[in-house]
């Protein structure tokens, strides 16, 4: 008799194995398969063949989770992308798992004990913000109030508020308004409103839906404003359900690159391209790295950032030569590689790719040059090929390349963020040319509120023929407003940096426009055109998350003439206006 020895948890444990059974047992399945006729036979092996063929189709043909690999629990220490797997892997199905067990042990327990003394909670936001000092301020905060009293008596628990119907939309169903606010309320003061929303995450929030999200946006609004409010607000609750949502998100990355899908679903923790694109927009796989390092950084685990950093690393290899480091819109999470032809634009798709080259850099404590080198390289690019000048009064604006040399004077209400991360560069010791260039985009900017209503438009149209007469053109179907923040952002930024009253007084304008045009009696609206009064019959019924995520708070930060609320030296905002520590590494 032979005896055999196998490691186990417990130690060496024998098994013992007769070889006469087992080349007994060889012999009668011989025999066995001698006694079939012929046909048997021959069906037996068609059967096992076919099996064979559509295992190996299936394995060839799909990428699953247990193709990407999981970097070892380490210290969150300027993360390395891995550029194969290691021997001994993990896959990402079981770093999931692993995380939701983790996250699951004790964690009533830690809640119990540590999370749920609200005299603590208070007492810690309070002594961090001071709350309004002027009338300015107290006009915002009172506007958020507005805001957030609408939202509570009909859309409670949903995404967004439709004030005029007095109903909700949901598109995700994650209470996006909810999360999207608490880091509003706690910089505002408003221990009231902050406690409604850190009560309903704490009990209600649930990532078991059964549908598909953006991964981009659940990131930066969801996942990035749990994390501002656990850094603002000291409540470890909020640490517990980003590492929950984090260990699903993170499954977006299992794709045959270093690309991730473009939409996730949180129960299944599966990812996918939309029917309707198979590629993913620059923006979206390169502006949840700063979420998703911090994320790393408070919980000790390198795994997130490890992932959305390679993603960065990626794009930085691509290089983007054609236009010297601006980069198409699109990208192939299949392939790796950007789609040819494509809109080259620090508008929609593409812009907070080039806000996070810079915040990035800032996040790690100014220490990955590459980083700073490729922000520099695209301002350059942009400055060369897509900044001009309006005729006849000659106002700064940022284009569109929309085919191969092919220039187009269009610019996105979006792109007016580049402004304010101009100003923010120049005052980490960028180029002081960024400052100037940054005030000239601004004053663009603000033309753009240039209408009967003083609300900005989606989109506007510059002239750069010499022979026009007018700056800009806004058409029919661009002249809704969403209330957006980027104006406002960038003018928060250039008075961090000049300390200009003028751009307090630019904030003030749009604040009186939305208290006149925008507002309800349950809330506020986007509004369908800007050009038209009465706004009568002109709203969209919906009121964004982001409006009290960053329009409001950017307007209450504007306001703030000590400038101490959130000092630029110690914190870095995600594309969602949630600020995040800078850390030294």
């Amino acid at each position: 008799m032979k005896k055999l020895y196998r490691s186990g948890s417990e130690g060496h444990l024998p098994f013992l194995v007769n070889p006469i059974s087992e080349r007994r047992t060889s012999l009668r399945i011989c025999r066995y398969w001698r006694s079939l006729a012929r046909l048997q036979r021959f069906a037996v092996l068609i059967l096992l063949l076919f099996l064979f063929i559509i295992c190996f189709i299936a394995a060839k043909g799909t990428i699953g989770v247990d193709d990407i690999y999981y970097l070892p629990r380490n210290t969150a220490n300027n993360a390395q992308p891995i550029d194969a797997p290691p021997d001994n892997h993990k896959s990402l199905e079981e770093v999931v798992d692993k995380e939701m067990n983790e996250s699951r042990e004790g964690s009533k327990t830690n809640e119990e004990n540590d999370l749920n003394d609200e005299s603590k909670r208070k007492i810690q936001k309070r002594s961090h913000f001071k709350g309004p000092q002027n009338d300015k301020q107290k006009a915002v905060v009172e506007a958020f109030k507005h805001a957030w009293k609408g939202y509570k008596k009909y859309a409670w628990g949903h995404d967004h508020l439709k004030p005029v119907t007095k109903s909700y939309n949901d598109w995700f169903g994650l209470g996006l308004t909810i999360v999207d606010s608490l880091s509003t309320a706690i910089i505002m003061g408003l221990d009231d409103e902050f406690e409604e929303g850190r009560n309903w995450v704490a009990e209600s929030l649930s990532f078991e839906r059964n549908n598909f999200v953006s991964f981009f946006e659940t990131t930066i609004r969801v996942l990035g404003g749990l994390l501002s409010a656990y850094h603002l607000s000291g409540d470890k609750m909020f640490v517990h359900r980003a590492q929950d949502l984090g260990s699903r998100l993170v499954a977006a990355y299992a794709t045959s690159s270093p690309v991730p899908y473009s939409d996730i679903s949180l129960m299944n923790r599966k990812g996918r391209q939309p029917s309707w694109n198979t590629y993913c927009s620059l923006s979206e796989i390169t502006s949840v790295q700063l979420e998703l390092r911090d994320l790393s950084r408070i919980t000790n685990n390198s795994t997130y950032e490890m992932f959305a950093f390679r993603t960065s690393e990626h794009v930085h290899r691509e290089g983007c030569p054609q236009y010297d480091g601006l980069c198409g819109m699109f990208i192939s999470p299949v392939t790796g590689r950007f789609k040819e032809h494509t809109t080259i634009t620090m508008g929609a798709r593409s812009d907070s790719y080039y806000e996070y080259l810079l915040k990035q850099w800032l996040q790690t404590g100014k220490t990955i040059d590459w980083l700073k080198d490729d922000y520099n390289q695209s301002m350059a690019a942009m400055e060369k090929y897509l900044l001009q000048y309006t005729k006849p009064n000659n106002f700064a604006f940022v284009g569109e390349i929309i085919s191969d040399n092919v220039y187009s004077p269009k610019m996105d209400h979006l792109a007016c963020f580049i402004a304010g991360t101009l100003a923010l560069g120049s005052l980490n010791g960028l180029p002081p040319k960024h400052m100037e260039l940054g005030k000239d985009i601004a004053k663009g900017c603000h033309k753009m509120y240039e209408t009967k209503t003083g609300l900005g438009p989606e989109i506007v149209y510059f002239n750069i023929d010499p022979a026009s007469t007018r700056d800009i053109l806004i058409k029919y179907v661009d002249a809704h407003s969403l209330l957006r923040p980027e104006a406002i952002e960038a003018w928060f930024y250039l008075y961090r940096a000049t300390d200009d009253k003028i751009y307090q007084q630019w904030g003030w304008e749009v604040f009186k426009a939305i208290e006149s045009y925008a507002k309800l009696e349950y809330g506020y609206s986007s509004v369908n055109n800007v050009k038209r009064i009465p706004v009568t019959h002109n709203f969209r019924d919906m009121m964004e998350s982001f409006f009290l995520a960053e329009t409001l708070k950017y307007l209450y930060l504007l306001f703030d003439d000590d400038k101490t609320d959130i000092p630029l030296d110690k914190y870095v905002f995600n594309t969602e206006g949630h600020p995040l520590p800078i850390y030294d590494h």
